[in-house]
């Protein structure tokens, strides 16, 4: 499965990124996770669906269980099909 999530609010300059990578790591996902010259965030997670779902709540959620740094305001998720040899996650 895979994902492109943008994520707008505070998400630039915060740590943001890096906070994704770390988790999409641990979930064994690849991608990345870059700053847009408009002030989003965008997230591309490929990975099993239960680890791609498990980060989109994640980054979606409205009261964050794990400290995410900066503050969320709106998200775009949609949903595409995986690519071929995509290989780690990196925060751009």
């Amino acid at each position: 499965m895979r994902a492109l999530i943008w994520v707008e609010g505070t998400v630039q300059g915060v740590g943001y990124r890096w906070w994704v990578t770390q988790h999409a790591e641990r979930l064994g996902l690849v991608g990345h996770a870059r700053n847009l010259s408009d002030g989003r965030v965008e997230i591309e997670a490929q990975g099993g669906s239960e680890a791609v779902q498990e980060l989109i709540d994640m980054v979606t959620e409205r009261r964050p269980r794990a400290r995410r740094p900066g503050y969320t305001t709106g998200f775009l998720v949609e949903h595409h099909p995986p690519r071929p040899r995509a290989a780690g996650f990196h925060p751009w």
